[in-house]
């Protein structure tokens, strides 16, 4: 087992002649190891570990200068919306939210501003699809760096950096870790010019994990494979369950032959995930909380990717940051309910909603 290396500073044999490691805020050898297993796991060559995901966004913007352009996608989870708007929308930075699912729509919002396209796929919480190759092929054409929240999918379902993306970013926090108990984010790249300078910003700025979390992470990822062929699994079964319930209209998961980019996740990813959002018939928020308030398996929390079951209320919750009027672009309703589905029985779960929907 990997030790915690839990110490602040390293001696050195003589001055400036250190053994690898002099202070941990650069360097870590419990940080090593993960950040060396996630770049293994991405099939890249530098992975730098953070604080928490929202700190590996923070650095990958800060590649950028006043005046820089970032087109996103227009799903995306809140918090990310959130710090592109009201941290680095201070500095000059201007950002673009557009749909992505139709590929060639996104040369229309590309300018020579635009030094960055941010993607996620599936996205938080509609489920979109975005074709990562396919938005790679401009990208690369036109000199744009490409990053890809990977958060959902973990690089056991999509390696985007095979499918040429530039940069891949996770919430440490949810799948990876897998258990609820740590925050972190990490950046994995392949480019050395491009991994150097984010191992600057990781140092510089300063927002690194310490080496508990680290061990813990390491820990999770050792049943990554197991966890998510059972969250793939359940995530197939309650999705199944919701489209057919009377009181549910709409079923958001991209597994779905009627999903609008069901044929993009067959190409690039293995499975579908344990990601469902879903509305009811009457379409009432009221509605909506009357059921996560009914649930007792699913624990109504923040937050996704754990071994135990998680609702959440994304308008009110991981989106609230969000205008109204753009989460409704979307189709994020203030009735719409996330599911992140997690390890338990399949069937303790079917009766656990089936329960709450009885509810109403």
């Amino acid at each position: 087992m990997t030790p915690i290396f839990q110490t602040s500073t390293y001696v050195q044999q003589a001055p400036g002649d250190h053994k690898g490691y002099e202070y941990s805020r650069t360097h870590n050898p419990t940080r090593t190891v993960l950040q060396d297993n996630l770049a293994a796991l991405e099939n890249g060559k530098i992975g730098l570990c953070f604080a928490s995901g929202m700190a590996a966004i923070d650095a990958i913007v800060k590649l950028l200068k006043p005046g820089d352009e970032v087109v996103s996608t227009n799903d995306l989870y809140g918090g990310t919306y959130r710090i592109f708007t009201k941290v680095f929308g201070r500095y000059g930075i201007k950002f673009r939210f557009v749909s992505m699912e139709n590929v060639g729509d996104l040369h229309q919002h590309l300018t020579d501003s635009t030094k960055l396209v941010w993607v996620e796929t599936p996205t938080n919480p509609m489920m979109n699809i975005v074709d990562i190759a396919g938005i790679a092929a401009i990208t690369r054409e036109r000199g744009i760096l490409l990053a890809v929240d990977n958060t959902f999918a973990t690089p056991f379902l999509q390696t985007p950096l095979e499918l040429g993306a530039d940069i891949v970013m996770h919430s440490v926090t949810k799948y990876l870790a897998g258990h609820s108990d740590v925050v972190m984010g990490a950046i994995v790249v392949n480019d050395e010019r491009l991994g150097q300078e984010l191992a600057f910003l990781q140092n510089a700025c300063g927002a690194v994990p310490g080496p508990q979390d680290c061990f813990l992470v390491l820990r999770g990822i050792k049943t990554l494979h197991v966890r998510m062929e059972r969250h793939c699994q359940n995530g197939k079964t309650i999705a199944a369950f919701l489209i057919n319930h009377p009181k549910v209209n709409k079923v958001y998961w991209p597994g779905f032959e009627i999903h609008p980019n069901h044929r993009i996740a067959l190409k690039q990813m293995k499975d579908f995930g344990g990601m469902i959002s879903f509305t009811l018939k009457d379409n009432r928020t009221e509605s909506a909380f009357t059921v996560m308030k009914n649930l007792r398996l699913f624990s109504l929390a923040e937050s996704l990717g754990g071994v135990e079951s998680l609702c959440g209320h994304p308008a009110t919750m991981t989106h609230a940051s969000i205008p109204k009027e753009e989460r409704e672009k979307v189709g994020l309703v203030d009735s719409l309910i996330r599911l992140s589905v997690g390890i338990e029985d399949a069937e303790d779960l079917k009766k656990d909603l089936s329960a709450a929907l009885d509810a109403l």
